[in-house]
């Protein structure tokens, strides 16, 4: 070992030395609580949350799908002459499930992606409220206790839906804020300058309320 680098190590391990490591220490450790109460996390921290809240609005509308076929042969077993509806259940069902399969990796930052996933969603809600109507025309098939059930889990999942949408909409809200106002806006184009603004549901309000369920 040569006396230059001896030298180094005894200044190192001397109390000047030690006090000057621990003094560097302090000032990373304040730096970083410094930057954090700055925002420098939130733009990660927002953007996680709004990909937890669209995997609850995925999560409730696949919950929609797996109901879908039940009540179906429910229906098909009172009112088999209502096929033009049935079909259009089944059919707009089918191009929603593919839509929610196929999402692309970029689905929230791309509008024509997200829009083509809303289009699929809501036919399907279309189709189905306009099955509920029809449904009142049978009092048998109402009052049939397998067909209460569906309709119990429906309503329950389309109220899970809306608030399920609701949250994502108020995540993608902040997230998209941060990324336009200060100081998130700076580090966006420091630190984050590949993240996009997320897209959100944007449909009239008339063709997002729920199907009515209720008989």
């Amino acid at each position: 070992m040569s006396a230059h680098r001896e030298g180094n190590l005894m200044i190192e391990n001397s109390p000047g030395g030690l006090f000057r490591r621990l003094a560097i220490l302090i000032a990373a450790a304040f730096m970083a609580i410094t930057l954090t109460g700055c925002g420098i996390n939130n733009i990660p921290t927002f953007e996680e949350k709004a990909k937890a809240s669209w995997s609850e609005v995925l999560n409730q509308y696949q919950r929609r799908a797996d109901l879908i076929p039940n009540l179906i042969e429910t229906v098909k077993g009172f009112a088999e002459q209502e096929r033009k509806v049935l079909t259009e259940v089944v059919e707009a069902r089918a191009k929603a499930t593919q839509s929610q399969i196929q999402l692309p990796p970029d689905i929230l930052s791309d509008p024509e992606a997200f829009n083509k996933f809303q289009e699929a969603q809501s036919r399907l809600s279309g189709a189905l409220g306009r099955l509920l109507v029809v449904v009142e025309r049978y009092p048998d098939l109402k009052s049939n206790q397998n067909f209460l059930t569906l309709q119990a889990q429906l309503e329950g999942t389309e109220n899970r839906i809306a608030i399920a949408r609701r949250d994502y909409i108020e995540a993608v809200r902040v997230y998209n804020t941060e990324l336009r106002t200060i100081p998130g806006r700076w580090w966006h184009a420091l630190l984050y300058p590949d993240q996009k603004p997320m897209q959100t549901f944007t449909v009239a309000e008339e063709t997002t309320k729920n199907p009515q369920v209720k008989f």
